[in-house]
């Protein structure tokens, strides 16, 4: 029916939609007439019996509707009822044609009359099986609002609260009932409302659900955020009308933590797996620092920077702080200088400036509050590089002390939030400090983000520390290595040399190859090259050992066969435990138990540059090349011996006249051989790249490394080269004397006539003096004829040669002597003399620096007062 106006009482009457409760229970109504007979059948009757009016009206329902043995009775219950007697039961029915009960209905029986006044009865049916259902819809509903561990609300058309359990009251306080009326506004913040009712609209007017809806908020009188996850569904009406949205509550506050937690958790270990794969992967030290800053922002932190002792950037030797000691030297202290070397930033270009330092020397300022958090002396910014200290009582400094991290909240107006100001601590050694900050409006750091600080840190220290060690290792090596080759740019009289060295072993620069240029009596030059086998820093010590040897050898002056001898021998012994080598010598054999094998190869040269004749001795090296003017470059016919360290075999000499401007070079095998290649193809690549040696000698030598396929990196490559020039005929005075006295003025003659040739006036006085002394012994003491000779280079040369074979002895006369002071006259007078054995007696110089170059000081009186 159609609403009508407002009645006086203020009810207003309007119809009922479809789907209202008589309609979900299904209730059915007929009559009975004064004969007994059904004389009304309703429609619902009719849906509920499955019979029409025209077939129930004038039946006798109990004949129609009940089974047989339960008619006697039921035919006294319909006279008692006609008899105005009211009665409530569960009455069996059956549908016409069927002999079994088909349900129970429970009826409702009303005495009636009719307008004659004859009694009836108006009978109420519904079907047990809707009451049944109806109780357990009812028993689940109350289940769920009043037992039901989680929040419950059902919340009608106008999004308003209908009814809530007691559990959701028990968490926003108040009865079940006080909720109703209410909306979401009275329990969320309003972005958080807006968000539910858009969702509760949604499922009221399409049907479809809601599930894990995350809802954010706080109980009444608590700041504590909760989580909820709400799952929406829209209910129904018996009739399929919607009547509302329910919804659903869980508190997942312990669960929404436990997943930060874990992706926590997975976050720190995703960051410690990044940290292994990219820190350390240089062993440069600054390199090390921007690569922990690399895994640290913006992963784990908004801002950090590294701080680095100055003291271990600038190779100090000095150990820096071991934390828990005190160290004097600042070190320990925690106000050592530090250099800033790294800073990252996510969010600004500031620097971190928590513990803000004061300039290095600074001891007395202050420490102020910081604009950006922290304390700090200064107001301007750490830029990368500067070096600073931090205030002894400053947070930073305390951290360096201690070895411990520490956390420092951020100020006031600061853009930072908090920070963990981190030592980097590797093997109990304090090494700099890292500074972890994160900006306001980010999560602040946890005991969970602390550890993972110190782990980080730790494992930047441990790369800081190595690398370190590894140049500190790596300077020594360099300072080995250069010890025990030449110099740069070694000299040598009649001969332009220049050469090449490149390790085997890159990262420490050190291996077994090497070369040498000896400074011989007579401005003669000995070139040696020699490659100890293996490689590294013990091939390194055993080469040292032998270029020792050969450069002490050298200075005998000995023939290059019987240094190669000499050398064999020492290097059987380089190995061998004390007390073994004399044992070893006796058995003319060194076992394997007695020592470690050393083995190594070498070409020994002495180059004559007056004579230009050079004496090759080869023990078990690759063959000289000689490259003369307008030919083309060839292996020296050089007999390989066995090489240094076996024994056993003499070494054979072979002298070679070397034409003027020929180039003659000397190598080791990781010029010419590698695992690509066979020997034979690098020296023939070696000679080729050697055919155009007109250019300067440093451009051949660069034209060789670039033209070869060395594969610099599998052997040592050691290159020497020499190009010949020889001593000019007009630099070398050459005279022969007879054996008697009047020899000694006729030397004194030559000398000053060839000084003052050369132009060398000053000099004559001394060499007429030290001529006399030589070519006096050499009457008095020596043999056969004398020959004196003259030699201008670098320096002046004096030599006299006899043929005794007995070598002057330099000792000390006593007071009453009245001789043997004459070759102490002569190592007062020059700068060096002495005397070596030749192949038909032996040679005593002596050499004196020529007047325009470095002078020679002359003796004082008292050292020539000292002879006496």
């Amino acid at each position: 029916m159609s609403e009508i106006p407002e009645t006086a009482s203020g009810v207003v009457w309007q119809s009922s939609p479809p789907g209202s409760i008589y309609d979900y229970i299904r209730v059915a109504s007929f009559s009975i007439g004064p004969d007994g007979l059904v004389d009304q059948w309703s429609r619902r009757a009719v849906e509920l019996f499955g019979v029409t009016a025209e077939q129930a009206r004038g039946k006798d329902p109990v004949e129609a509707f009940m089974p047989a043995d339960l008619r006697e009775r039921g035919h006294r219950r319909v006279k008692e009822i006609l008899d105005g007697k009211e009665w409530t039961g569960l009455v069996p029915f059956r549908m016409p044609g069927e002999d079994r009960p088909h349900g129970i209905a429970e009826m409702y029986v009303m005495p009636s009359e009719t307008e004659r006044g004859e009694k009836a009865a108006l009978c109420i049916v519904v079907d047990v099986r809707a009451l049944r259902r109806i109780e357990t819809d009812l028993a689940a509903s109350q289940a769920i609002f009043g037992q039901s561990p989680f929040g419950f609300l059902l919340f009608g058309t106008d999004l308003t609260v209908k009814r809530a359990n007691r559990r959701f009251a028990t968490v926003f306080g108040g009865n079940a009932a006080d909720h109703r009326g209410r909306t979401v506004y009275d329990y969320l913040t309003r972005p958080e409302a807006e968000r539910m009712t858009a969702a509760l609209r949604k499922v009221l007017e399409t049907g479809e659900s809601v599930a894990d809806l995350q809802i954010v908020g706080a109980a009444p009188g608590s700041t504590d955020r909760r989580h909820w996850s709400v799952n929406l569904y829209r209910v129904h009406s018996g009739s399929g009308r919607p009547i509302g949205v329910a919804g659903l509550g869980i508190d997942v506050t312990r669960r929404q933590n436990a997943a930060r937690e874990a992706a926590s958790a997975r976050r720190n270990l995703a960051l410690l797996n990044e940290a292994g794969a990219r820190i350390g992967n240089s062993l440069d030290l600054e390199a090390t620092a921007r690569e922990l800053l690399d895994v640290a922002v913006p992963g784990f932190c908004d801002l950090a920077a590294v701080d680095l002792y100055q003291g271990l950037l600038t190779g100090d030797e000095a150990p820096p702080g071991r934390w828990g000691s005190s160290h004097d030297v600042g070190y320990g202290a925690g106000s050592a200088e530090l250099r800033r070397v790294a800073v990252a930033s996510s969010v600004s270009d500031t620097p971190v400036r928590v513990g803000k330092p004061r300039p290095s020397g600074d001891d007395t300022a202050a420490p102020t509050p910081g604009a950006d958090g922290g304390v700090c002396c200064d107001s301007g910014p750490i830029e990368v590089g500067s070096v600073h200290r931090y205030p002894f009582n400053s947070p930073c400094a305390g951290a360096l002390r201690t070895g411990r991290a520490r956390s420092v909240p951020g100020a006031d107006g600061s853009l930072v939030q908090s920070t963990l100001v981190v030592p980097m601590v590797a093997h109990d050694t304090v090494v700099g400090l890292v500074q972890f900050s994160r900006a306001k409006g980010s999560e602040p750091f946890g005991e969970r983000d602390r550890a993972l600080a110190v782990e980080l840190a730790a494992r930047a220290a441990v790369c800081i520390d190595n690398a370190r060690l590894y140049r500190r290792e790596h300077e020594r090596a360099l300072i080995l290595q250069r010890s025990l080759l030449p110099p740069g740019d070694p000299e040598a009289a009649g001969l332009d040399i220049a050469c090449r060295y490149l390790p085997g072993t890159v990262g420490s620069e050190v291996g077994g190859d090497w070369f040498d240029v000896i400074e011989l009596p007579g401005h003669r030059t000995a070139l040696v090259i020699g490659d100890v086998m293996g490689r590294g820093l013990r091939a390194a010590v055993a080469m040292g050992e032998l270029r020792t040897a050969v450069r002490t050898l050298a200075q005998l002056d000995l023939e290059p066969a019987e240094v190669l001898s000499h050398l064999d021998e020492i290097a059987r012994g380089l190995g061998a435990p004390a007390g073994a080598q004399q044992s070893a010598r006796a058995h003319k054999a060194r076992g394997p138990e007695l020592s470690e094998v050393y083995l190594a190869t070498c070409v020994y040269a002495v180059y004559d540059p007056v004579t230009r004749r050079c004496t090759f001795a080869n023990a078990g090296h690759l063959p000289p090349v000689l490259v003369e003017p307008g030919e083309e470059a060839l292996l020296l016919d050089v007999p390989p011996g066995m090489p240094l360290g076996v024994g056993g075999e003499p070494f054979e000499e072979v002298e070679v006249e070397l034409p003027e401007g020929a180039l003659l070079a000397l190598y080791t095998d990781g010029l010419v051989e590698s695992r690509d290649h066979a020997l034979d193809e690098g020296l023939s690549a070696f000679r080729s790249a050697l055919a155009n040696h007109g250019r300067p000698l440093e451009d051949v030598c660069d034209h060789v490394l670039n033209t070869l396929d060395t594969r610099h990196g599998e052997d040592d490559i050691a290159l020497l080269m020499a190009r010949i020039q020889g001593l000019p005929s007009e630099a070398v005075g050459d005279w022969r004397l007879p054996r008697e006295p009047r020899s000694v003025g006729r030397a004194r003659e030559l000398a000053r006539a060839q000084l003052t040739t050369w132009g060398l006036e000053p000099l004559v006085d001394t060499v007429e003096l030290l001529v006399s002394e030589l070519v006096t012994n050499a009457l008095r003491y020596g043999e056969g004829e004398i020959r004196l000779r003259l030699l201008r280079d670098r320096t002046l040369v004096c030599e006299v040669w006899d043929a005794g074979l007995v070598q002057p002895r330099r000792r000390r006369a006593k007071d009453t002597d009245e001789g043997g002071r004459g070759l102490q006259l002569v190592g007062l007078l020059s700068a060096a003399w002495g005397s070596r054995r030749t192949p038909r007696g032996k040679t005593v110089w002596f050499e004196l620096p020529l007047p325009d170059g470095d002078g020679f000081t002359e003796p004082t009186v008292d050292q020539l007062l000292s002879m006496f």
